[in-house]
């Protein structure tokens, strides 16, 4: 089917997810099999092989980020998928990816938890996770479309920012979204953007992995190459073997933090619907979001003067615009699948005369518009 010139398909999230990364370049996927992200796996499994990449199943969500950091190093476009679970596991080497600025894009379908929790049930509850995972001090940036032509394209998004700022990048998806299935329009080939990590512009002789002199983002060589280089979990400088001095250290991690929180402009999206004379607003993500556009409507079939603000970035924090959003509405509606993380990222930055009021609900059971809308009329 078509539209338009496109190709419309009727495709699951899941599957979005992987075609767009085919579409974005990727050339290399790990992964372990975990629910409600295996499909993602199961059609990299296939699809990879037919545009000459490789897939590898690994025995574990460990051993399975590390391939990716590997591949990455080696030069190609990678990802992996996994679910809360294994989103855990792979924190330490995710670390490790900042620490070397290895670009490489991370999926994570949320489903119920803590723990083995709801397997195959909706949550929401990883995004502070996403955020602090890791220890240590380090950027991140982390994409949450609700519909699936926006997975398609926030999929791309995500490996063209992991490539412009060596970073891994994270697409929160709930299970919702993975196993919702809708109209597609696809791209033309001809349509996409794709972008490449910064190479070297010095023979191999004069080149070093950590030289910033340049800008925030500095150039990666690839391994298997002329360019020979050491890369290390410890801190290091710019020939990349580690150093304990001080003041290298704290300009590095510095300079790891900045190169994405300068930058911010290139990163965040939201969307900002109904707004303009808005005296209520919400504040949502994912399949939660899609509820809430719909109680803002009947909210406004009401007579009430609410609106949306939509995350597509998460992180980082569109501060700045969710600040001035609470200096002109008297209240802010929170729907989000788990017991309150979102609030307290917003109430960090709302203005103290603005209402905040959660919509959360844990259990596996989405977010009803009825449940947003209530909330509405309690705060109009």
């Amino acid at each position: 089917m078509s539209h338009n010139g496109h190709k419309v398909v009727f495709w699951a999230g899941n599957q979005v997810v992987a075609e767009a990364a085919i579409a974005a370049g990727c050339r290399f996927f790990a992964g372990y099999p975990i629910t409600p992200s295996s499909e993602i796996a199961h059609i990299m499994s296939k699809r990879l092989p037919m545009v000459g990449g490789r897939f590898i199943q690994m025995e574990d969500e460990i051993a399975a980020m590390g391939a990716v950091i590997g591949a990455s190093l080696a030069g190609k476009k990678v990802m992996t998928a996994t679910s809360g679970p294994g989103f855990s596991l792979k924190q330490e080497n995710i670390g490790f990816a900042c620490m070397v600025e290895a670009p490489c894009v991370v999926v994570n379908v949320m489903r119920g938890g803590p723990s083995t929790g709801l397997p195959t049930a909706l949550g929401q509850a990883d995004i502070m996770q996403a955020r602090w995972g890791t220890h240590g001090d380090r950027a991140v940036i982390a994409l949450t479309p609700a519909y699936l032509d926006e997975v398609y394209r926030e999929t791309i998004r995500a490996f063209n920012l992991a490539e412009r700022f060596r970073i891994p990048v994270y697409i929160l998806i709930d299970e919702v979204i993975g196993h919702l299935s809708e109209r597609v329009e696809l791209p033309e080939p001809s349509e996409i953007v794709l972008e490449e990590r910064p190479r070297p512009t010095v023979p191999p002789e004069k080149f070093l992995p950590y030289d910033s002199s340049a800008g925030d983002v500095p150039p990666i060589a690839d391994y298997f190459t002329n360019y020979h280089f050491h890369m290390t979990g410890l801190n290091h400088d710019k020939t990349g073997f580690p150093t304990t001095n001080p003041t290298i250290c704290q300009q590095e991690e510095e300079r790891m933090i900045r190169k994405v929180e300068a930058r911010i402009a290139e990163i965040e999206k939201y969307e900002q619907y109904r707004l303009d004379d808005a005296e209520i607003a919400v504040i949502s993500f994912g399949s939660s979001a899609r509820a809430a556009a719909v109680a803002v409507n009947t909210a406004r079939e009401k007579g009430i003067k609410a609106g949306m603000f939509r995350l597509l970035t998460l992180w980082p924090f569109p501060s700045e615009a969710v600040r001035k959003l609470s200096e002109r509405v008297k209240g802010i509606v929170i729907p989000e699948a788990n017991l309150g993380q979102l609030i307290h990222v917003i109430a960090e930055y709302a203005s103290r005369g603005c209402r905040l009021v959660g919509v959360n609900k844990v259990g596996g059971v989405p977010i009803y518009p009825s449940e947003v809308l209530a909330k509405i009329e309690e705060l109009a």
